[in-house]
């Protein structure tokens, strides 16, 4: 009886012995669950933390990329704009060239123009200066004292030689003053190397500013024609009937009246100075030469307002 009841003591210590092993082996697979799930659970988070910011570094890419995008959109909106800018810049630079090249081609026409009237000028200019000093050394020549413009050749008559007081009738010392004067200035004149320049031999009549306008007007015409119809009287003397004929063609016979009085050296009217008879030629291109220089002058002005205004 007591073997058999140590025998049964003896199996339940056996299982128990077993049931504490599969106890501690039960325990030991809760506790490497509970760890392999602990592991498991923190890679998941950490599995779960990296996509989270993967996907927001990826996001911080993406809108640096999209700001990237607009600004550079914006670089080639600008760069557009100012391409379009320097397309129209471009336009407008060469139709200003255009017009420059226009403008220079219409100046060196100009010029040219300028230049060919100018050469002109100085052939007349040349051509006004030999006649006056042609004229200077044929008076001096034959003796006779004239008062003969430098500038202009024309020849002053004092009219209080020529005519009496407040009368248009030559007198004989008139009359011998033009018989040695006047021949002398027309055969120059119409010298042939001269008279295809020559336009006009004119012969001008001035009075005092004594007595009305009318009265001096007439009386400076009367006094101008006597000395032209003395010219036709004498002519016959020392010019061709070629001459002549030449002379009727150039003459002219103007009165002035009291206008351009000359004046002292204090500015007053020289009455007997201004009571005088001028004959002067002028040359077929005179109005050229006024017009050009009134055109210089004009382009001058033109220029120095120009120069002022900038």
């Amino acid at each position: 009886m007591r073997k058999r009841k140590k025998s049964e003591e003896g199996g339940f210590n056996v299982w128990r012995s077993y049931s504490d092993m599969m106890a501690g082996v039960l325990l030991l697979f809760i506790l490497i669950m509970c760890v392999t799930l602990f592991q498991a659970q923190k890679s998941y988070n950490e599995s779960i933390k990296e996509r989270d910011d993967k996907i927001a570094l990826q996001e911080q890419y993406t809108a640096e990329i999209l700001a990237q995008q607009s600004e550079l959109d914006e670089k080639n909106s600008k760069l557009s704009s100012q391409d379009e800018q320097l397309d129209k810049q471009k336009k407008l630079l060469a139709e200003l060239a255009a017009q420059l090249k226009e403008q220079q081609a219409s100046l060196d026409e100009k010029t040219s123009l300028l230049a060919t009237q100018q050469k002109k000028i100085d052939n007349i200019i040349g051509v006004k200066a030999d006649v006056i000093e042609a004229l200077q050394k044929e008076f001096s020549k034959n003796n006779v004292s004239v008062d003969i413009d430098a500038q202009t050749g024309a020849l002053t008559l004092n009219a209080n030689v020529l005519f009496d007081y407040d009368k248009s009738e030559l007198t004989d010392e008139g009359k011998q003053e033009l018989a040695d004067i006047l021949p002398i200035y027309c055969k120059v004149l119409l010298q042939k190397d001269y008279k295809k320049y020559l336009a006009e031999i004119i012969i001008d009549g001035y009075t005092d500013t004594d007595g009305d306008y009318d009265y001096n007007l007439e009386l400076s015409q009367k006094r101008s024609l006597a000395v032209a119809q003395y010219l036709t009287e004498i002519r016959e003397n020392f010019l061709s009937s070629d001459e002549i004929s030449e002379l009727q063609n150039y003459l002219t016979v103007n009165g002035h009246g009291s206008a351009n009085p000359v004046l002292d050296s204090d500015g007053n009217v020289d009455k007997d100075a201004s009571r005088r008879v001028e004959v002067k030629f002028r040359l077929k291109d005179d109005e050229m030469i006024n017009e050009l220089n009134q055109i210089m002058n004009t382009d001058k002005t033109s220029d120095s307002e120009k120069s002022g205004s900038n």
